[in-house]
């Protein structure tokens, strides 16, 4: 997604609808589509389809545009890092503060509001902390701000925020924090061009006293800038370094200024040089932009990503830019003042191509445990095209035992891939009721990422119970490779992410989920839940759970989904809104379709009118959509307490007789297949392979590990059937149930669900 191909807005006045929207929301629209419509310039009324940013459901809305205000790409990233909504709308009114922000740059001395204490310190970064999410094309713009003294030790960070860093500072002397907390300490003007501020960033000022860096004789050196003098109309840099060229301690070179980068000598490297060994050429023609591979270096082993393939001036050899697993390079991308690549400070290392060969730690891990299954040629090759597809069904709950149960069993995780080892695990496992993504027919530049999906993952895992990690890094390598985002070999993701990036954007699969909102019908993957602040659940079901949010939301089903993946309401890794949730292994969906003949609660008959006033009333039952026939309508809307209801008309279909006696309507419902959950930042699936409530197996792609930084993962899974026996009791046992005194692996199943995956027997056969 290109930012610059959309226009933005903030939510400033409350809409019809949605209701649960809130105002300070961003939103956005194509630029196309917003030139289609006429905007009036003042007064007039004209609505927008518009999605909001963070919203999980991607929907579309359609907000009357006296409602929202047009935001700049700049002030909409800005504002996106100010939260919560109703503070982020009080900065949007500030459009003094909007404008000094726009104006801060880098090294800028400013203020920074920590907890209740102002800071002094320098801003070392401007720009993003989280991925881009999946389907927006903005992420939030946040200042990382090293502390100076006298507040030094009083920040929360040296620079780095999740997984990534960056930028370098000492423990604890580093704040990331939004424009709202940060003020200049002197007036700025605003900032320049995109251009010229990536200029000044590639520039080399480099004076004397400065620690520099090059690479000479296939080695990094390191050394102190001594003197800079021009010679032949060419500056030359004079550098003190442990050994000279000719491996002297003590000595000093001069070289041009174009071969001398501007950096430290990383920490643990010995003295200032980093050999890199003399390693045969790798054989071994897959490696490429994006592989995965490994380099000796002076200390041992490093592991890194291909960023970058060239020559660089004055070298005949082909080099590689690498990224690193570890903060053990020499520079965020740059090398002699020019930017090949980008990655966090202390990242990019260029070293000879041949220096570089496959990641061993994918390569050969059956000969260094004999517990690894021996995989079949043809998965070993992967890129054949043999001209037919190969089908292989799903796991049977007979072959469940002999197949899957047991360690080196499931998917074997690796970098962060628990979010795709779960969801791909529950998704194909022992269901077929998305196997048309394996088959359809898509784009020639995607036809790679689909085949390793069918022959490197779904047929070995339903044939012999276990997908090697280097299959699943080779999909995320060909993903990655593709554009859809830059970090999918080494970052966590949400399955969320994952699943509609290959759904929507390389299949383009339909989508598997159609409600129906005043009117009109709206497409989407999967389905977040939201709960209005009056619910009065407390150990819901899943069933509940659905119910009130489309009753919250105004939805219903346009259509019997053939596969239904729900979202649980939690926020993040960490706040769930339920200690507990109840799976529901069927979920009733015949009242929250938009169409299709009802049965009036009360007496049996056809339904033909719905009170949504009606929805909580405990007397009729706890919740659940309240419909009638006219007659039983009629009597429950005139007791005194509902004389204020207004039922709705149902719409019945046409040519639908009734009869005139109760009779029993065919239920529409779907059945649980998977439930992926997440504890401590780590996915893990639980699949129900059978009819019983007890066919239950827990999965984990990183269960285990064999070996410390060269080792290797070990996935496993084992039958849980204590599952089954925590769904048979009643809610309110289930309720006084410790979760940590829970048997075997239970608790995580009903504390930590973070997506339900359900299917339809029937509509899953047509799609």
């Amino acid at each position: 997604m290109n930012p610059k191909d959309y226009v933005y807005f903030i939510l400033t006045k409350k809409p019809e609808h949605p209701q649960h929207i809130k105002l300070g929301s961003i939103c956005y629209i194509r630029g196309h589509t917003y030139n289609t419509h006429d905007v009036p310039l003042s007064g007039g009324s004209t609505k927008l389809p518009v999605t909001f940013v963070k919203s999980l459901n991607s929907l579309t809305y359609n907000i009357d545009v006296n409602c929202i205000e047009k935001l700049s790409l700049e002030e909409a990233e800005l504002l996106l890092a100010c939260e919560p909504e109703d503070e982020r709308l009080n900065w949007f009114r500030d459009k003094d503060a909007v404008q000094t922000a726009l104006g801060l740059t880098v090294e800028t001395n400013v203020m920074v509001k920590e907890e209740d204490e102002k800071l002094i310190g320098v801003i070392r970064y401007i720009g993003p902390v989280v991925e881009q999410g999946y389907l927006d094309p903005i992420k939030g713009t946040f200042f990382g701000i090293e502390l100076q003294k006298p507040d030094k030790g009083k920040g929360k960070t040296d620079g780095t925020f999740g997984y990534k860093t960056f930028f370098l500072c000492e423990k604890n002397c580093g704040v990331f924090a939004p424009f709202s907390r940060v003020k200049p300490l002197a007036p700025t003007p605003l900032s320049p061009s995109m251009a010229m501020l990536h200029g000044q960033q590639q520039t080399q000022n480099i004076f004397p006293g400065d620690n520099v860096y090059f690479f000479i004789d296939g080695k990094y050196r390191f050394g102190i800038v001594l003197h800079i003098q021009e010679d032949g109309g060419q500056p030359i840099v004079q550098i003190s370094t442990d050994k000279d060229e000719n491996g002297k301690r003590g000595g000093e070179i001069k070289l041009p200024l174009y071969m001398v980068s501007k950096g430290e000598c990383p920490s643990g490297s010995e003295g200032m040089d980093i050999d890199i060994p003399p390693v045969e050429a790798p054989t071994d023609l897959s490696i490429s932009l994006n592989s995965v591979v490994e380099v000796t270096l002076g200390k041992g082993n490093s592991y890194g990503i291909i960023r970058w393939i060239g020559r660089l001036p004055g070298r005949e050899d082909v080099m590689v830019g690498l990224e690193l697993e570890e903060p053990c390079g020499v520079s965020d991308g740059t090398i002699h003042g020019k930017r090949y690549f980008d990655c966090p400070p202390k990242r990019a290392l260029f070293v000879k191509l041949t220096s570089c060969r496959p990641d061993s730690r994918f390569q050969n891990i059956s000969a260094q445990n004999n517990m690894m299954p021996e995989l079949d040629k043809n998965e070993e090759d992967g890129n054949h095209d043999t001209g037919k597809l190969e089908t292989v069904p799903p796991i049977s709950t007979e072959q469940v035992e002999k197949l899957l149960i047991g360690r080196m069993k499931g998917i074997q995780g690796h970098c962060n891939s628990c979010y795709m080892d779960s969801a791909l695990f529950g998704l194909f496992s022992c269901s077929s009721v998305l196997d048309s993504m394996l088959f359809k027919a898509t784009n020639p530049q995607d036809a790679p990422i689909q085949r390793i999906l069918l022959h490197n993952i779904v047929n070995p895992l339903r044939s012999k119970g276990f997908v090697h990690g280097r299959h699943i890094m080779r999909f995320r390598e060909q993903l990655q490779k593709h554009g859809y985002c830059q970090s999918f070999t080494t970052d966590e993701k949400d399955p969320e992410e994952f699943l509609i990036i290959v759904m929507h954007h390389i299949l383009a699969l339909e989508p598997l989920l159609k409600l129906s909102a005043a009117g009109k019908v709206q497409e989407s993957y999967c389905y977040q839940i939201f709960l209005d602040q009056n619910h009065s659940l407390v150990l819901p079901t899943v069933q509940q759970l659905l119910e009130h949010s489309f009753y919250s939301e105004g939805l219903k089903l346009a259509e019997v989904p053939s596969c239904l993946i729900l979202q649980m309401p939690r926020f993040g890794k960490k706040f769930k809104m339920f200690n507990k949730i109840i799976p529901s292994l069927e979920l009733d969906i015949t009242d929250l379709l938009s169409e299709g003949p009802q049965q009036c609660i009360m007496c049996g008959h056809m339904a033909v009118e719905e009170c949504a006033d009606c929805f909580k009333e405990p007397v009729f039952s706890q919740t659940g959509f309240k419909v009638f026939c006219k007659t039983c309508s009629s009597q429950v809307h005139s007791h005194p307490q509902r004389l204020s209801h207004r039922p709705a008309a149902l719409e019945v279909p046409k040519g639908y007789i009734d009869r005139g006696i109760p009779h029993s309507l065919t239920r529409d419902r779907l059945e649980l297949f998977a439930v992926l959950c997440i504890e401590t930042s780590h996915y893990v699936s639980f699949v129900k392979h059978g009819p019983n409530t007890r066919d239950w197996i827990f999965f984990d792609s990183m269960a285990d590990r064999e070996g410390e930084r060269d080792g290797f993962n070990i996935p496993e899974v084992q039958a849980c059937p204590e599952v089954g026996m925590y769904l048979e009791m009643s809610p309110a046992e289930l309720a006084n149930q410790v979760p940590r005194d829970m048997k075997g692996v239970a608790k995580r199943l009903f504390c930590d669900a973070y997506m339900y995956l359900y299917r339809s027997t029937s509509m899953c056969l047509y799609r």
